[in-house]
């Protein structure tokens, strides 16, 4: 049984990539992180010694403090925020215990993105339909909680990169783009690290519906379905990924826990 202020790794697994994820902070020491550079999905590191910063960051959100061992460091920085009032917990077993479980996902820090004021900052076309709505997704979901997005004109994606440092993505020539049969989706998941059954199910309806390849999942004509309906219910694009990032919620859960399910009527009736 976990101890009072505790989370075990297979808790947090639950959590990661729904918008019910508390803030993942890892403290592991430098020397350490160097000589293992992955991240649990969604964390972001932060000095153990900066308390105050840290609660400036976290602006009273529920979070998950993780060290190496889930020792000293982060019992003892789960201690302190808790009296001063923020709600926290320690990863049990630390990076070790997360790294030996099964079933987890380890995103290689190599592979993020440099930050721009503080998160990562990404442009791509503007008008988005498919990708460039499950992308944002899977970033603010297992990458970067806080990461923002840029929509431009096709013609002004590159420009706007090179100005103010974004990193560009589902754009022809770009390295976060197509590759042969793959969208940038996948791309994503392959070089993040993200790999789970959940993932590979919802990739492959990504797939499906943004090449128009509707034979790999039935239920791709659905996602273009409502992804075209998204397009034109909104002008503004951000306000398009708001309500396409609920949508993308309920896919992961279906392809997470309910991909099996069916409906039928009457009620109870026999196939």
């Amino acid at each position: 049984m976990a101890a009072p202020n505790e989370i075990t790794p297979t808790q947090l697994l639950r959590l990661i990539g729904t918008p019910e994820c508390p803030a993942i902070v890892d403290i592991t020491i430098d020397p350490d992180f160097e000589a293992d550079p992955f991240l649990i999905p969604g964390s972001f590191r932060h000095p153990h010694s900066d308390i105050e910063g840290l609660k400036a960051r976290l602006a009273g959100r529920r979070c998950v403090v993780v060290c190496q061992k889930g020792i000293k460091l982060s019992q003892g920085l789960v201690a302190w925020l808790r009296g001063d009032g923020i709600e926290a917990e320690y990863l049990s077993g630390g990076m070790y215990g997360w790294r030996d479980a099964p079933g987890t996902l380890r995103v290689p820090a190599a592979a993020i993105p440099a930050p721009v004021g503080g998160a990562t900052l990404w442009v791509t076309r503007h008008r988005p339909k498919i990708d460039r709505i499950a992308c944002p997704w899977l970033i603010r979901r297992f990458v970067d909680p806080e990461a923002r997005f840029l929509f431009v004109s096709p013609a002004e994606v590159q420009g706007v990169a090179d100005r103010y440092g974004a990193t560009p993505f589902d754009v022809e020539g770009a390295f976060w783009s197509h590759r042969g049969a793959l969208c940038s989706f996948d791309t994503m998941c392959e070089e993040f690290g993200l790999r789970s059954e959940a993932l590979e199910r919802l990739a492959v309806v990504v797939r499906g519906a943004d090449t128009d390849r509707h034979d790999l999942a039935p239920q791709a004509a659905g996602l273009l379905a409502l992804s075209v309906g998204l397009s034109r219910q909104y002008r503004d694009d951000q306000q398009q990924l708001t309500a396409g990032m609920a949508m993308y919620d309920a896919l992961y859960r279906w392809a997470r826990d309910g991909f099996d399910e069916g409906h039928d009527w009457p009620a109870g009736s026999a196939r």
